[in-house]
């Protein structure tokens, strides 16, 4: 009898470690795996300097270390983890390190992580307000918060004829405000106009407005990416601008819409809004601006100028899972006239029909935005607003662009590097310029130093082309770099273009 009674405790605590009795949903089971994640998360971060920053595993790595199949039999948290840490953190490029200065920050946070993890334990799906009434009003209520921190119009507040909702990516944000504005001219015009509809935006404009002509049917001759100039530090010419729009009304084709840019992604170049606004208002066109990665700064008075003239447009954008600390995706969306909005992505089957919304008394997110469902995102921000408070927020933003500001006096030092284009928030645009200046040459040298410091493990920048010219993107904005990670990143500079220019 004991035997048979040791036997099966022992089939039973095997089981137990297998995760064989794991529930869809147990309190208590979430509490204990949920405290081994965290620890797990913890433990990430903690170690993360150790980690080469830009994966260096070969295409198709894991389908060497993956079984084929899905196992049949459930496995332990315990031996998932191990796997985790053994081969799929390799294969990581890791976003949140300190020595991450590549593309545009993707910030986390410990609020951020908080609210996401709230988000996902209560996991509801908010497309209208009846799903759930604390999802939208929180939305709108935090938004307008942020509004009210940018000192954003108040048409683009809920009290008023817009409002603000959060969609996933700028990108998305770009799409949903172009089929608003081709709708609403559509409707006036009739639809055989589509053809004529015109699209404005510079030739530093984020691709992301390619792809929504691209679904918004826009033909690809009508989107009029501008040239731009570095005399004008790559910023939109409202002359530029006058004249593509004037060509295009002699030619009977029709100004639909215009991006304009609050921190370009090759430069953060910040476009003139008021002197464009004030042409698109003339011709009627839909005006866009896209801050998507610089509207954050926009919350501390020195840099709130950059958004002189946002009275003037119909919808504005910012990435709160940029630089703000709130963990991707949260990107704010604010519009003037949400009706524009919602005549042309709302769908009223019956099975979502409810008394609120048949009553106009709601707001219902599901006709904001491409999806019907809708995750709580409106939970992390608040917490972020709340855990962190105005004044934090404002000096980790300070901090980063005076690292940003500590890397760039260090370039102008060195009589071999040139700073490339003047730094307005946290990027620096520089690049390595020989003896010999031809610019092949130096185009190629400049890849070449980007490949070898990316390879090293120690950093990760990316690049990007302006005027022909290959070029350095050193932007910080991780929320674990300090100024030693700045000095390490500069001798890492310093040392792979000695070696590259002593070997050339």
């Amino acid at each position: 009898m004991g035997t048979t009674a040791e036997a099966v405790l022992y089939n039973f605590q095997k089981k137990r470690e297998n995760g064989l009795n794991l529930k869809a949903m147990d309190a208590e089971q979430l509490r204990e795996h949920g405290h081994k994640m965290v620890d797990f998360i913890a433990d990430y971060y903690k170690n993360i300097e150790s980690f080469p920053v830009l994966s260096q595993v070969e295409p198709g790595y894991l389908q060497k270390l993956l079984p084929d199949s899905a196992p049949v039999q459930p496995e332990s948290l315990q031996a998932v983890l191990q796997e985790v840490q053994t081969k799929i953190l390799p294969g990581v490029t890791h976003w949140q390190s300190p020595d991450y200065f590549a593309y545009f920050p993707s910030n986390s946070s410990v609020a951020g992580f908080l609210g996401e993890m709230l988000s996902a334990g209560i996991n509801m799906v908010g497309f209208s307000w009846i799903t759930s009434p604390a999802a939208t009003e929180l939305e709108m209520i935090v938004l307008d918060w942020l509004a009210n921190l940018l000192k954003l119009p108040n048409d683009f507040l809920s009290k008023g004829p817009g409002g603000g909702a959060i969609q996933g990516t700028a990108s998305e944000a770009l799409l949903v405000v172009l089929l608003a504005a081709r709708d609403k001219v559509l409707r006036e015009v009739g639809k055989d106009a589509l053809g004529r509809l015109v699209v404005y935006g510079s030739d530093q404009t984020h691709s992301s407005l390619q792809k929504a002509c691209q679904i918004a049917g826009i033909h690809p001759e009508n989107l009029r990416l501008l040239t731009t100039e570095p005399c004008n530090e790559y910023a939109l010419s409202p002359a530029s601008l006058t004249d593509a729009i004037s060509h295009d009304v002699a030619s009977g084709l029709i100004p639909l819409f215009l991006c304009a840019s609050v921190g370009t992604t090759s430069s953060t170049a910040v476009d003139p809004l008021l002197a464009l606004g004030k042409i698109t208002k003339k011709y009627g066109i839909w005006f866009h601006v896209d801050a998507a990665y610089a509207g954050s700064a926009c919350i501390c008075p020195e840099y709130r100028h950059h958004l002189n003239g946002i009275e003037e447009a119909d919808s504005f954008n910012m990435n709160c899972h940029k630089w703000f600390l709130t963990n991707f995706d949260c990107s704010a969306l604010w519009i003037k006239d949400r009706n524009a909005l919602i005549q042309s992505l709302s769908t009223n089957p019956e099975y979502l029909k409810n008394k609120a919304s048949q009553g106009s008394t709601v707001i219902d997110y599901k006709d904001w935005q491409i999806p019907l469902g809708r995750r709580f995102r409106s939970l992390k921000l608040w917490m972020v607003l709340r855990l962190y408070g105005v004044e934090n927020l404002q000096s980790y933003i300070r901090n980063h662009i005076k690292l940003a500001q500590q890397f760039e006096d260090l370039v102008a030092q060195d009589t071999r590097f040139e700073i490339v284009a003047t730094r307005t928030f946290s990027l620096v645009c520089f690049r390595l310029l020989p003896a010999n200046k031809n610019e092949e040459y130096t185009n190629k040298l400049n890849r070449d130093l980007l490949d070898a410091v990316n390879s090293s493990g120690k950093i990760f920048i990316s690049h990007t082309v302006l005027s022909g010219k290959y070029i350095l993107r050193f932007v910080v904005g991780a929320p674990l770099t300090e100024e030693r990670h700045i000095i390490a990143a500069w001798k890492l500079f310093q040392e792979t273009a000695s070696s590259l220019l002593h070997n050339s």
